[in-house]
């Protein structure tokens, strides 16, 4: 028998080494290399933002009819969009949580990509419920501050349920990033030469100086964060169905909704990622 030798080629070329990689990483938000195209993405990315300005104000000037939509109860094009938008963001935290609990060293190459697509998904899914109830200048109705008229949220609501769902989960997810950020931001501050840079990443990095007790406690906080936010994308997202299944609608008033939701979602968002 022909015995083959299993052979593992480098990572890195020899003549580079990991602190190496650290200064290229460090330098992009320092010494930004491609100012101009990045002003011409943000450029276009302000046309598409002032177009969806003057759509929510024709929706305020009109009403949610230029949706099509004349049932009082259904949500229509918001719900459609409040759903998508939560599940790509779901499936970004879940990706990057479940690979750091089983010790998967090469989420490094997808982690923070996929955690910040989840910020921003979330903070895009949060608009909708605001611009469905045709008036956000009460938006603040949907949370029980200790009001002089003793009026409270009704708890059994739907659009109530996604107010806190919004929120725990995007409390969870910005905690996720923003440790898993940590060490990062401390080699930016190390590595700035501007006084107001090394405050700015100084202050982020909250004291990181890379003692054996701070990777400690770092992956301590950031596998227990990890821990809660696997549970917590399902148990969100199955909150997100009820949205349909607590109807009476024929075809979505079904207990099959939960399950259906979180596995769409999974499905999205790796195909994001």
């Amino acid at each position: 028998m022909m015995s083959v030798e299993a052979t593992t080629q480098p990572i890195l070329p020899p003549n580079q080494s990991l602190g190496d990689v650290t200064d290229q990483i460090a330098r992009i938000p320092l010494h930004f290399p491609a100012c101009r195209r990045w002003l011409i993405a943000l450029a276009l990315s302000s046309l598409l933002l002032a177009l969806f300005v003057v759509s929510v104000t024709v929706l305020f000037d009109r009403g949610v009819g230029v949706w099509g939509l004349n049932i009082p109860v259904n949500w229509a094009f918001a719900i459609h969009n409040y759903v998508w938008w939560l599940g790509i963001g779901h499936a970004g935290t879940l990706i990057s949580a479940l690979l750091l609990l089983m010790g998967r060293e090469w989420r490094n190459s997808l982690n923070r990509f996929a955690e910040t697509m989840t910020l921003f998904a979330v903070v895009c899914a949060g608009i909708y419920p605001i611009i469905h109830l045709g008036r956000p200048w009460y938006v603040y109705w949907m949370f029980p501050y200790p009001a002089t008229m003793t009026v409270w949220p009704q708890f059994r609501s739907p659009l109530e349920w996604d107010i806190w769902a919004v929120l725990t989960y995007l409390t969870v997810s910005v905690a996720f990033w923003y440790v898993g950020l940590i060490p990062d931001l401390a080699a930016a501050r190390d590595r700035a030469r501007r006084h107001g840079w090394q405050v700015f990443f100084g202050v982020l990095a909250l004291g990181w100086r890379g003692s054996a007790i701070h990777w400690l406690r770092w992956q301590q906080a950031y596998r227990l964060i990890a821990a809660l936010a696997v549970p917590l994308v399902v148990s969100v997202h199955s909150e997100v169905s009820l949205l349909f299944a607590v109807g009476q609608i024929p075809g979505w008033h079904s207990t099959i909704f939960p399950p259906y939701f979180v596995m769409g979602a999974a499905f999205s968002g790796f195909a994001v990622v």
